[in-house]
């Protein structure tokens, strides 16, 4: 095969344009400027031949290669997402590159506090004599998830360049507003006609995951008992002090994501708020199995119950809100897969690791949808932070395992 990667001149490109998403907007996209970046790659995607690329009024842009074989292949789809994290600034991203990196912390020529550290990122220990890409330390860099949008584009190209690399149709499918929950919400599962699908969404070179956390939100909502503070006595319940009675309630050396990895789930407070005589409490319920989310749901009405028991004349609601499942549930019955994705990281020159996520991607939801879903690595690191970095190497070995996977579908078929 000939590979002319051409992914980090378009990871560059793609990284100064500000796609942060807006939990706080009803609108879909979230923010306008998602769409400056799909307009953006549908008219790069017509200009390296797919002709039906387009943005729809929701700012998910659809695409598709056409099949170059006459076998009956399944009609593959290659996802990432366009926003990048509300944690931190996307504005004003100004990408560095470390040549031929040699082992050492990288402390970053923006803001000389912010380093990427040997210590916080192992992952280094695989890098050297490598180019890694950061921001300047005032930003997060957007390698979450751009550059698997660079890599999907990447390997778009090889494709069309290339008619004697057989494949069957393949789709190319980029969303908005993944970071803040609603990456598929409006995603139009009949047009896109997709078969299976993989979301270029991982972290080292070799992976793919094909398992997820499953996933509950859970509001409380207290009425407190209001009284004038001159002549309160024997009389308020403030909703506040309830709340910050149930937080403090909680385990304090397990069951947080602060003291659990691996296969631990964990009850996370994400926001308080209110007044003397309503509050809210929002928690994020995370862990493999529905056992466990059930569990620490459980957990959470009992501290409620014993806290209530101090105020009688207070009421506490507890509302549970599904978010996502566990997607090996669903990739679990189609082997064919995993197995396929994992000899294209081999025909990249990688050792593949199969392993689980310790959180979501779009590939949660799309694989309960009817559109079973792994996550391939895209070689980001340190997302969501202002120490983000990927390395070139990593995302040239992404397009090649792009580009190996939708042959060996059609090898295969």
């Amino acid at each position: 095969m000939i590979f002319k990667h051409t992914v980090t001149e378009r990871f560059l490109r793609y990284v100064v344009i500000d796609t942060q998403s807006d939990p706080t907007s009803s609108t879909c996209p979230s923010t306008d400027k998602q769409k400056d970046f799909g307009r953006l790659l549908v008219r790069e995607l017509q200009e390296i031949g797919v002709a039906d690329a387009h943005l729809d009024p929701h700012g998910y842009v659809y695409a598709t290669i056409p099949a170059n074989s006459s076998k009956q292949v399944p009609v593959i789809c290659f996802c990432s997402h366009m926003d990048t994290s509300p944690d931190c600034s996307g504005a004003n991203v100004k990408p560095q590159i470390v040549r031929d990196y040699r082992g050492n912390d990288i402390v970053l020529c923006g803001d000389q506090s912010q380093a990427i550290r040997i210590a916080d990122n192992p992952a280094l220990a695989d890098q050297v004599g490598n180019d890694i890409v950061t921001s300047d330390g005032t930003t997060l860099l957007g390698a979450d998830n751009k550059a698997g949008v660079a890599e999907i584009m990447d390997a778009a190209q090889v494709l069309l360049a290339n008619p004697q690399i057989k494949h069957g149709t393949i789709k190319i499918l980029f969303t908005p507003d993944e970071e803040i929950g609603r990456g598929v919400d409006k995603v139009d599962l009949k047009k896109l006609g997709a078969d299976v699908a993989y979301t270029i969404d991982g972290e080292t070179a070799g992976h793919i995951e094909d398992e997820t956390f499953s996933a509950d939100g859970a509001v409380v909502t207290i009425e407190g008992v209001s009284a004038h503070p001159g002549f309160a006595k024997g009389k308020m319940e403030h909703a506040i002090k309830i709340a910050s009675r149930i937080v403090e309630r909680l385990p304090k050396d397990a069951c947080s994501p602060e003291t659990t990895a691996g296969r631990e789930g964990f009850l996370h407070p994400i926001g308080i708020s209110g007044t003397l005589e309503r509050a809210t409490l929002s928690f994020i319920v995370r862990d493999f199995t529905e056992a466990g989310l059930k569990e620490k749901e459980v957990l959470l009405e009992k501290i409620i119950r014993d806290v209530m028991e101090d105020f009688p004349q207070s009421t506490c609601r507890l509302e549970i809100q599904p978010q996502y499942r566990n997607m090996k549930q669903i990739v679990e019955r189609h082997p064919e897969i995993v197995d396929n994705a994992m000899e294209a990281i081999r025909r990249a020159g990688l050792t593949p690791v199969k392993g689980s996520i310790r959180g979501g991607t779009d590939g949660s939801r799309l694989s309960f949808m009817g559109l079973p879903c792994p996550n391939i690595f895209a070689g980001e690191h340190a997302f969501h932070s202002r120490t983000e970095w990927v390395s070139v190497q990593d995302m040239e070995a992404a397009v090649r395992t792009i580009v190996h996977l939708a042959a060996i579908w059609e090898e295969r078929a």
